[in-house]
């Protein structure tokens, strides 16, 4: 065998050194080398537990603690290098830690697995990143919800099937979106809870033997609680997908909001314009002036609803306990991640830079005949059956389409007639009544587009905001 077979932490058993082929296919080395801290962190608390609780000498733990220390320190300021041939990240701390310490930094390992010691690692990892992801989204819906309150009266058209329908609010349409966005702070958060359960101790699928102390780790690593199954704690990655499930909702949220931006910002619509600096242009068109963030944004949301495709697909087939399969959970992880905190980190600046056009807004509201409903609702209160006002509103509709008017241009007879109806059910009430700002103001409803509705939204939204801030902080980390 050779040399650096001999260094592998598992030689004992095997008589043949490792292919070079499979050295190279085996090694996670260049995914899972961002959880060396994690990884230190809790080989600290692990160790100080084995000293406290007596499995190893007090002051062996104190050293094997200490140096761990130094190494986190030097792997920060880069002057270690990690060896690929080692596998992986827990391996090559491992055996920095022997090659300094000879056989006292070998009584690490004492009552843990590889299984147990990843798992924790990814837990304290995502508990860590979520809080992130949450602050970027909290970003983004403090822009939403002062952007709305800006706009609490500026009209523009709603939509369904992409075809004009009633007239809201841009404070309104903004507040759909921090409504969605609260949602995915929210299934972060139960993700966050779930996720909180400290695995170590569970071994490579039954626990240990010896007389460890779980709940010692948990509090050192500030988990709320340990897992509770050993064959479920090693082979369960349903906190990973969880994270993902929630990464990609919050994407399809952001890809919604981008696709309309780019709606928004044609000449065709003429809603918003991009600030340059979230734009670009066209090394052949000069006058272009591309939405690509905007653009990027809903591409990359199809990256992390593959990274959850991927996930669950390694999953679907295992049986317990840990498979190496397992060890593809974390490049779908690390990328869902980093995309999601990367979409959020410029999506927030984006939108608070963009530029909106409410004169154009409240032109496109008027063309649209997004007042047919109000004047079928005006009827109704003049004593007309809904159905039948609903007819002569859109028969009204037609006439002024073949006119090229609008309804509010109408005369009274022309009302009458053309509606089928008695001239009674029309008076000089009826303009105010489907004028753009009445049909909003008028829509008090909660959870409706009018002001004086959007203004209660609001004050709801941001209680809730506040509230929801979670304080940025580490998951915990063991005294060095």
């Amino acid at each position: 065998m050779s040399g650096q077979d001999k260094k592998k932490l598992w030689a004992g058993r095997f008589a043949k050194p490792t292919d070079q082929l499979v050295e190279e296919f085996n090694s996670s080395l260049a995914v899972d080398q961002r959880l060396y801290r994690q990884d230190i962190e809790g080989s600290i608390a692990h160790a100080t537990m084995l000293g406290e609780a007596g499995i190893i000498p007090a002051e062996e733990a104190e050293l094997i603690a200490a140096t761990l220390g130094t190494i986190l320190q030097e792997l920060e300021q880069g002057t270690i290098v990690l060896d690929p041939r080692a596998e992986d990240i827990h391996m090559n701390i491992e055996l920095i830690l022997t090659g300094r310490l000879g056989d006292v930094g070998r009584k690490l390992h004492t009552g843990r697995s590889r299984n147990d010691q990843v798992a924790l690692d990814s837990r304290l990892y995502l508990k860590s990143e979520i809080r992130e992801v949450q602050r970027l989204l909290g970003n983004l819906r403090r822009v939403l919800l002062t952007l709305a309150e800006a706009h609490l009266r500026t009209v523009m058209p709603g939509y369904t099937h992409l075809q004009k329908a009633q007239p809201v609010t841009l404070g309104h349409y903004l507040l759909a979106y921090e409504s969605m966005l609260a949602r995915d702070h929210d299934r972060l958060e139960d993700c966050f809870r779930r996720t909180d359960r400290m695995p170590l101790g569970s071994g490579a699928l039954a626990g240990t033997t010896l007389p460890i102390d779980r709940q010692r780790v948990a509090s050192l690593l500030n988990f709320a609680d340990i897992t509770s199954n050993s064959l479920d704690a090693v082979s369960d990655r349903d906190f990973a997908v969880e994270f993902i499930a929630a990464g990609s909702l919050l994407m399809i949220h952001l890809s919604r909001f981008a696709e309309e931006l780019i709606l928004w910002s044609t000449d065709e619509f003429g809603f918003v314009e991009m600030d340059d600096a979230f734009a670009t242009g066209s090394s052949l068109m000069p006058q272009k002036k591309n939405p690509d963030v905007a653009e990027l944004v809903r591409g990359k949301t199809g990256r992390v609803i593959g990274d959850l495709v991927a996930l669950l697909t390694v999953l679907k087939g295992l049986p317990l306990a840990y498979n190496k399969d397992l060890q593809e959970d974390k490049e779908a992880l690390f990328d869902a991640l980093d995309t999601v905190k990367q979409c959020l980190a410029v999506f927030a600046p984006m939108v608070r830079s963009l530029k909106f056009h409410p004169p154009r807004m409240r032109e496109a509201a008027g063309r649209g005949y997004t007042n047919a409903t109000d004047l079928a609702d005006y009827l109704v209160r003049q004593g007309v059956p809904f159905r039948t006002a609903h007819e002569a509103s859109g028969r009204l509709v037609a006439y002024c389409l073949q006119r090229g008017c609008l309804l509010e241009e109408l005369s009274l007879e022309e009302f009458a007639s053309e509606s089928e109806l008695d001239p009674k059910y029309f008076s000089n009430t009826v303009y105010e009544a489907i004028s753009l700002e009445t049909c909003v103001a008028n829509r008090r409803v909660p959870g409706g587009p009018s002001p004086e509705a959007v203004r209660a939204a609001l004050a709801a939204a941001w209680s809730r905001f506040r509230l929801e801030q979670p304080e940025v902080q580490q998951p915990g980390s063991a005294p060095a």
